[in-house]
């Protein structure tokens, strides 16, 4: 089958290569014979109704060294393209907006855009876990200092993160003695402006806060551990977090479960759940990682496996 696949991502340049899950999914495609085209969310353009870029071919190698390679910049219609890999890295901003508006006319040209622009939009990665209370821990969406200050007097230990950021960015932790509560509310709000999501504090994450990969709603096996660095709360790799590859249990299926129509009914086909012991914190929809640790530790193929599900879907609506 020839396939042309394009993907939208930060610099390739600049990607951790021993961790890096679009390159996995790269790799796979690759593999299967498929065409790369490389394009950085500021390529994409509309003009005269008709979505473009400056794309380049690319070539990717299982090399340290060197792990890839591209060709000349070329301006090109989306709609060329078979399949597009939205795999842009948060903050969820207007820019990011913007780029699934443009993907979105893509996708009524004929292009396959994974995952969908519809769904980035509507599925905020913090907020959605709060569409699954049986699931979630004790929560609160809001910018109003006094709602927040009631929630922290009520549960003493929170959590308080932004809403459009990722790799634990600016979350805070304030404990039942914390002074600088008014601080850190004032901060993430910017006096009352922005709305936050406030979780009671698990402290099961002395544990892992697992990362859990769906397919198409169907979790891979096994899931990334990440235990936080010597004094820190988060536990996010890029937070100076270190990996532990497990085994999903009961509770990880049964959440997994809880969310698959959701995903599917969204044709959301790559997420990855964030589990805090028996809690869902975080469904994750833009761009989620951890491939390359679980390959590493248990053999498993999920760039493989993604891209086959890819091309069962891209097939179907061939029909």
């Amino acid at each position: 089958m020839s396939v042309k696949l394009g993907v939208v991502m930060d610099p390739i340049a600049g990607i951790n290569y021993k961790k890096d899950s679009t390159l996995a999914m790269l790799w796979a495609a690759q593999d299967r014979g498929w065409s790369l085209y490389y394009m950085e969310q500021h390529d994409l353009y509309i003009t005269g109704g008709e979505p473009r870029a400056s794309m380049r071919k690319l070539t990717v190698f299982k090399d340290p060294e060197r792990w890839y390679e591209l060709g000349a910049v070329n301006d090109e219609c989306l709609a060329d393209l078979d399949i597009i890999l939205m795999r842009k890295d948060p903050p969820f901003d207007n820019e990011f907006v913007y780029s699934t508006y443009i993907l979105e006319a893509a996708e009524r040209a004929g292009s396959f855009v994974v995952n969908p622009p519809q769904a980035l939009r509507d599925a905020n990665e913090k907020i959605t876990a709060t569409w699954f209370p049986e699931c979630a821990p004790p929560h609160l969406v809001t910018a109003d200092d006094a709602r927040i200050r009631a929630f922290h007097a009520e549960h003493k230990d929170v959590i308080l993160k932004p809403l459009d950021g990722m790799g634990g960015s600016s979350i805070f932790r304030a404990r039942v003695d914390e002074p600088n509560i008014g601080v850190i509310i004032e901060t993430l709000t910017n006096f009352g402006k922005n709305t936050i999501m406030v979780q009671k504090f698990i402290p099961e994450i002395s544990n892992g806060d697992k990362r859990i990969l769906l397919i198409d709603g169907e979790p891979v096996d096994y899931c990334l551990a990440r235990l936080a660095a010597k004094g820190e709360t988060r536990a996010n790799l890029a937070a100076g977090g270190r990996g532990e590859a497990r085994p999903l249990n009961d509770r990880d299926r049964w959440i997994c479960d809880k969310v698959k129509l959701f995903l599917q009914e969204r044709k959301l086909l790559f997420v990855g759940l964030d589990v805090i012991g028996d809690y869902l914190t975080e469904v994750n929809v833009t761009s989620p990682t951890c491939i390359r640790e679980i390959d590493a530790a248990y053999g498993t193929d999920i760039g493989g496996r993604f891209m086959d599900c890819i091309s069962e879907k891209y097939q179907a609506r061939k029909r």
